[in-house]
């Protein structure tokens, strides 16, 4: 097609032709997931989104490398370098090595990746496979004059940067406003200033993950490794770097620092970013009972259920909101989604055996120029979805005998429905979609007493009865024997 894709980017506050840096080829970066327990809800919701975009942008033709990292080294994530050592902490919690936390919930990871249907990237890094590129960008900042050690840790020198760069260009704060909003945290007397963030973390001797550098045994801060890894594999500058809203400060802020520091460039043309969830208009939250995992989503356990959704459902809900809107989980709106996924799919279904006539009641070509040019406007499935719609209303009525359709404009239609609904919007034909529910379900189901074990082991009761009430729920039982744990359909 003709039509131009724009896309928003986070950075100007406008929407931009997209014009790759090396066209036809495109490099996407997607900050990954930090391995240590069950996905979240909202990262699957950033994970849909980013495969839809990555999707279009080869439905249009481009070559795309797709480069998603995991985040398995045991840093601090939190904004002031502060905190528990999530994978440390996990793997305490269930007396395993932390690398065994970080492949058991690696592997939870993609076959919940698996059941939503999205692509598998081109690349997908870890952050301890690439220890040394992170102490090598982190010496290449001090020498540059832009960081300094302090007892054993390295710290990106905000104010300093800022003299010559706009530290805040990306979330549009200002220096001087976050100064002034900042507080006295632990470990703030090894920094010049509350906004210097960590390259380096010194680790105490308790500290499990933790390696050699210049400044002694410690480990990589929150930003470093996506700098280094999107670089490593995309450019010092490429395309698109895309995250949920909830990164673009401090984390994707930091990242530009450090590539301006480091590598003297600005690292990406176009930022962007999902938005957050809520449900039932309320912000998720565990206290609140506005917080339901992917699980539940699928099992209907949870109070806000009336019954559990196949990730096809799910996946196409989520299809109806675009990728920059604030999405609403709710229960009516799972069931209007199950009811409008089953019209389009009974609509494409009906399609092949539609009587054809000499002239057709739709103009085909204006019916695809208007799908493309939803989704040339910065991924707006929703628009693209009301379109189908419009197709399934007209294959009823041809069916009905209201309105007729040419051979050829049949098998074009054909082939638009199966490019849209299933290359793009991901969502796989009834059948298919049962099938791979039917493979996949035995991997979850021994990932899960995999979790519930190793919660007997750390007498982490409420969550192993949780786990084997919850499958029993959707029809699993599990069975303890001296032999080990079996589970079955009943």
């Amino acid at each position: 097609m003709s039509q131009d894709l724009f896309v928003y980017n986070s950075l100007s506050g406008e929407k931009e032709k997209f014009e790759p840096i090396n066209p036809p080829f495109v490099g996407l970066y997607v900050c990954g997931p930090t391995v240590y327990n069950e996905v979240h809800i909202g990262n699957i919701r950033t994970f849909v989104s980013f495969d839809l975009i990555y999707r279009y942008l080869q439905f249009l033709g481009y070559k795309v490398r797709y480069v998603r990292n995991i985040t398995d080294v045991g840093h601090l994530v939190g904004d002031e370098d502060s905190g528990d050592d999530k994978i440390a902490t996990r793997a305490r919690l269930e007396q395993l090595e932390p690398m065994e936390i970080v492949q058991k919930y690696t592997n939870y990871f993609h076959e919940m990746m698996k059941r939503f249907n999205t692509l598998s990237p081109s690349i997908e890094p870890t952050a301890t496979g690439h220890i040394l590129e992170q102490i090598e960008l982190t010496q290449r900042i001090i020498d540059k004059g832009l960081a300094y050690e302090s007892n054993g840790s390295v710290y990106f020198d905000v104010k300093k940067y800022a003299e010559k760069e706009n530290y805040g260009e990306l979330s549009g704060r200002k220096i001087d406003e976050l100064l002034e909003n900042t507080r006295n945290l632990d470990g703030q007397d090894d920094k010049k200033s509350s906004l210097d963030f960590a390259l380096w973390k010194n680790a105490d001797p308790s500290h499990l993950m933790k390696w050699n550098s210049p400044w002694g045994k410690g480990f990589p801060g929150w930003h470093l490794e996506c700098t280094v890894m999107s670089t490593k594999y995309l450019g010092e500058t490429f395309d698109i770097h895309g995250g949920g809203m909830d990164l673009k400060f401090p984390h994707h802020e930091c990242e530009i620092a450090q590539a301006k520091a480091g590598i003297g460039k600005r690292p990406v043309k176009y930022w962007l970013h999902t938005n957050m969830l809520t449900m039932n208009g309320k912000k998720m939250s565990k206290s609140e009972g506005t917080f339901i995992t992917a699980i539940q989503l699928m099992t209907g356990e949870h109070p806000s259920l009336t019954k559990g959704y196949t990730t096809n459902v799910l996946r196409f809900f989520m299809m109806q909101a675009h990728y920059r809107s604030t999405l609403d989980f709710s229960d009516s709106a799972f069931l209007a989604a199950e009811t409008g996924l089953n019209r389009l799919q009974k609509a494409i279904e009906k399609l092949p055996n539609l009587k054809t006539s000499a002239s057709s009641s739709l103009d085909i070509t204006d019916f695809e120029n208007r799908c493309y040019k939803a989704m040339n406007d910065d991924f707006n499935s929703p628009v693209l979805v009301a379109h189908l719609f419009e197709a399934v209303k007209f294959i009823n009525s041809v069916e009905a005998g209201s309105a007729q359709i040419t051979a050829d404009d049949k098998l074009k239609l054909e082939q638009l429905l199966h490019g849209f609904v299933v290359d793009v919007l991901g969502i796989l034909p009834e059948s298919e979609a049962a099938n791979r529910a039917d493979d996949t379900l035995p991997k979850l189901v021994e990932l899960l007493i995999a979790v519930r074990n190793d919660a007997k082991k750390a007498k982490d009761y409420g969550t192993s009865d949780k786990i084997r009430n919850d499958l029993a729920a959707i029809g699993i039982q599990i069975m303890d024997t001296k032999e080990g744990t079996s589970w079955e359909k009943v």
